[in-house]
């Protein structure tokens, strides 16, 4: 059950998740919270509109038979410290980001009481989902804005602190339809990460201590950089093309899995393919 402290469970979601129809995967955000027993709390300080924003997943959630779901909006950093605030995230099971501007979710609540408050629920089992902005703040260090459709260069994308739930990566959301590719790289030449997740629409990958499963109608892009031959990253001006070889590229759909330790996907529900057996090759005629 949520809140036992057993696993830490994310639920990261590319942007635009279905809230009309089977909504897939706000439903599994709600089964992994407690079901019918999950006390929610939407966080609105990525968007302008908060109260719109929240009274929509509102209605989605108790749809899917939550018990109490709740609207935590801070507009400022003082708003941060209120025990309003800090008691409902003290109940929460499941704790949701929505979508706006990353930034903001950064600038008001990174390093304040209701942060703590945050990552300490967090600790103790409580699912943490966050969708577009709410999914890009999920590294310890985030894409804050960059360019989409264009070649990989340092100039065309900007870095800050996030809310470190999921350190050591790089994420990025509305991938494929926005054709994000060259900013995913360009942040990942940026800091130490290996891994960068790039999340189509309607799609999330799950998070599981150290396991990934993808759920939704596209997929999750898994660009891994710790193999890496060449870069010249240490060369080049902001401007100019990045070159990188001997990267590796996994593209995941609905049903597959990932483990973040051994950085491989995992086939057949059991191994990763670091443990896959080789297929046997034909003797030559």
């Amino acid at each position: 059950m949520a809140g036992d402290g057993s696993k830490r469970q994310l639920v990261i979601i590319g942007g635009a998740e279905d809230k009309e129809g089977d909504c897939q995967i706000l439903r599994e955000f709600v089964r992994r919270s407690g079901g019918t027993k999950a006390r929610i709390v939407i966080m609105t300080a990525a968007t302008e509109l908060p109260r719109d924003v929240g009274e929509n997943y509102i209605r989605v959630f108790e749809r899917l038979g939550a018990e109490e779901v709740r609207i935590v909006d801070t507009e400022t950093r003082e708003d941060a410290s209120s025990s309003t605030a800090l008691e409902a995230v003290r109940k929460a099971t499941g704790i949701f980001f929505t979508g706006g501007d990353q930034a903001r979710i950064t600038s008001i609540l990174k390093d304040t009481e209701l942060d703590a408050a945050i990552h300490k629920r967090f600790s103790e089992g409580a699912v943490i989902g966050g969708t577009s902005a709410g999914a890009a703040v999920m590294p310890d260090v985030m894409i804050v804005e960059g360019d989409s459709e264009t070649n990989p260069r340092i100039e065309i994308v900007d870095m800050g602190p996030g809310m470190a739930f999921l350190p050591g990566v790089v994420i990025d959301q509305h991938f494929s339809q926005r054709g994000r590719l060259g900013r995913l790289i360009s942040a990942l030449a940026q800091q130490p990460a290996v891994l960068g997740f790039g999340i189509d629409e309607n799609t999330a990958m799950v998070v599981t201590d150290s396991q990934i499963e993808v759920i939704g109608e596209g997929s999750v892009t898994i660009v891994d950089e710790s193999e890496v031959i060449h870069s010249n990253v240490e060369e080049i001006l902001r401007d100019e093309p990045l070159a990188i070889c001997g990267a590796r590229l996994h593209i995941l759909p609905h049903g597959y899995k990932f483990d973040l330790k051994t950085r491989k996907p995992i086939l057949n529900g059991q191994q990763s393919m670091a443990n896959a057996p080789v297929a046997a090759q034909p003797a030559n005629a």
